[in-house]
């Protein structure tokens, strides 16, 4: 029974009636907010194993944190992690956070390319690849479509061949045995299509950024559509970036 209670602490109650407005637990670590007060950034910023940290200001980039809370546990007076979860963007550098600023994470609509909302506003076929990835995010991607949080009622959904897709969901860094393959995956997949990346790995490199054994040469060759942070990106971080990338923001 404890187990059973410390389960529940962790990860909330199981049903979630809206995953637009639903809440997180407390020890869930999403958008940061930095204050302005004066700190060693020096020292701050040799916290972060990722490079994330960036000062004079100071700022914070998503899509390279791991979201460890290092920092924020050492510097609790210059950092702390909301709940906010909507954390997603189709413009890189809408995830670097920068201090004094308490903004939500938005998708830009004027940066949306046209086709997406009027080919996939209503239903949406993605083929995930695993580049490389630890399966942490491809565990979350398959929790999307769980009975919790039923991301196919919105008509998104994961399909097992890239012909019978709108797009691809890269996760992983892209490691040198898999960079062929995501490109005979993405050359398989019919125009126009939509590349996503989730998880700080797919994004930039993460942890691996500087491995000799990855090959991120892919995307520099395409546009990216939407980033996803997160270590991983959770359902709801998922769910609510795809709907806000595909569907016309009112």
């Amino acid at each position: 029974m404890f187990g059973n209670f410390k389960i529940l602490y962790h990860q909330g109650k199981q049903f979630i009636p809206d995953v637009t407005t639903a809440s997180v637990p407390g020890i869930f670590r999403g958008r940061p907010v930095i204050s302005t007060q004066n700190v060693d950034e020096t020292g701050l910023a040799g916290l972060c194993p990722t490079g994330a940290i960036s000062t004079k200001p100071v700022s914070i980039d998503l899509g390279k944190c791991t979201f460890c809370g290092e920092c924020a546990r050492q510097f609790s007076n210059k950092i702390k992690f909301t709940t906010d979860y909507k954390i997603s963007a189709n413009q890189r550098q809408s995830l670097i956070i920068h201090e004094g600023e308490d903004r939500a994470i938005e998708i830009n609509p004027e940066a949306v390319r046209k086709e997406i909302h009027q080919l996939f506003g209503r239903s949406l076929k993605l083929r995930q690849i695993s580049a490389g990835g630890d399966n942490s995010c491809e565990w979350e991607l398959g929790a999307t479509n769980n009975v919790q949080f039923d991301m196919s009622r919105f008509g998104i959904e994961f399909v097992a061949s890239p012909r019978h897709a709108d797009g691809i969901v890269i996760t992983g860094p892209i490691t040198l045995n898999m960079a062929q393959a995501l490109q005979i995956c993405y050359d398989a997949t019919p125009d126009p299509k939509i590349i996503v990346l989730v998880g700080t790995e797919a994004i930039s490199g993460g942890l691996f950024s500087d491995s000799p054994a990855i090959d991120r040469s892919f995307l520099d060759k395409y546009h990216i559509d939407l980033y996803i942070p997160g270590n991983p990106a959770h359902p709801l971080t998922i769910i609510n970036g795809l709907l806000d990338l595909t569907r016309k923001l009112k």
